[in-house]
């Protein structure tokens, strides 16, 4: 019998798994790459919400523990996706600048907001207005780290390519049978998926859909992140940047789409002065909630079945705080955060079929 089923590889799903990889517990992981949310992800490790200047939920104790986390998965898969990156808030009034003042003259976010404007950051990417320096902040590389550590899990016997398949899911006394195998628990992390699993469709889950482009723009040479109405960073290969991103809770088809493409298109001129080619578009359904706060936690009815889910679009933050405190819940009864307990939806979202 093993300890844990996993549904799903996503930022969730792989923080869990090496989690229980860590402790010694036995698992497999179930994941057919129908949900692209993680894999598409931007990747920042910054605890601002920029738009508002405001400090994320928990996000100064989410930082100090994602840097930690990802740095032992670096150390297992012998490769690097983690590495520094400067973020600069592009302003385009007075106003933004005293907002962002205010902001940091607060004791939790002032550590993350550098006082001092920036009156340029690329000769190409004009500002009347300044830009602000978020401080301490880190890029991932969530594909990356995805696909290596889907090639680790597969190495080692603990990754299933298939589809999983809910009329197959026995519940026992003990916990679960599954296609000729046994476990004692199960933790769905399917994303947006999950609105078609049986046992936690009736969770408030709404998907945010959000899209991508990647740009070639020689002479640009942009070092820095910069968010504007929208972001751009370097991808990796020479004169290349993402852009992004889209937001829309309306569409919810995977495929990219032509409306956010011209979308991103338009800000980016509005942003940058020099010419570029989109090269390339990427879509993904973030599993986003009604409350803006994770889906953790036990089956209202049956005990071996878990769901670790909702993350939205901070799952680079969150997946490993979540990932322990489900753990610590499960595995040594400590009591879930209040707002991240799925219970809290049960009374008025769940009913007994």
């Amino acid at each position: 019998m093993k300890d844990y089923i996993i549904v799903g590889l996503g930022l969730s799903g792989a923080a869990l798994a090496f989690r229980l990889e860590k402790e010694g517990k036995s698992f497999i992981v179930f994941d057919d790459g129908s949900q692209e949310a993680s894999r598409v992800a931007g990747g920042f490790m910054n605890p601002v919400i920029l738009k508002r200047f405001t400090l994320a939920w928990k996000a100064d104790e989410q930082m100090k523990m994602a840097t930690a986390f990802y740095g032992q998965m670096e150390e297992l898969l012998k490769k690097e996706f983690l590495a520094p990156l400067e973020i600069y808030r592009r302003f385009s009034s007075v106003e933004e600048q005293n907002n962002w003042f205010a902001a940091a003259d607060k004791p939790k976010i002032a550590p993350f907001l550098d006082t001092k404007l920036v009156l340029e950051v690329n000769p190409n990417i004009p500002s009347k207005y300044s830009f602000g320096k978020v401080l301490n902040t880190k890029r991932i590389d969530p594909r990356g780290l995805l696909e290596a550590y889907s090639e680790h899990l597969e190495e080692t016997g603990r990754l299933s390519t298939s589809s999983f398949v809910y009329d197959d899911l026995k519940l026992t006394e003990d916990g679960v049978e599954y296609q000729g195998m046994s476990a004692k628990n199960v933790i769905f992390c399917e994303g947006f998926g999950i609105l078609e699993n049986p046992y936690f469709s009736y969770l408030p889950l709404r998907g945010n859909k959000g899209e991508y482009i990647l740009i070639k723009a020689p002479g640009l040479d942009l070092e820095v992140g910069v968010k504007s109405s929208i972001f751009i960073f370097p991808a990796g290969d020479k004169d290349v940047y993402a852009v992004g991103a889209t937001y829309s809770n309306t569409d919810k088809t995977p495929e990219p789409s032509e409306a956010a493409r011209q979308e991103l298109v338009e800000k980016l001129k509005d942003l940058i002065n020099v010419k570029f080619e989109v090269i390339h578009q990427v879509a993904g359904l973030r599993p986003s909630t009604v409350d803006r706060r994770p889906l953790v936690g036990r089956h209202p009815d049956h005990p071996q079945l878990y769901c670790c889910n909702g993350f939205g679009s901070r799952g680079i933050l969150l997946a490993p705080m979540i990932s322990k405190e489900l753990l610590d819940f499960i595995e040594k009864e400590e009591p879930l955060t209040p707002e991240i307990d799925l219970s809290r939806f049960t009374k008025k979202w769940y009913s007994k079929v």
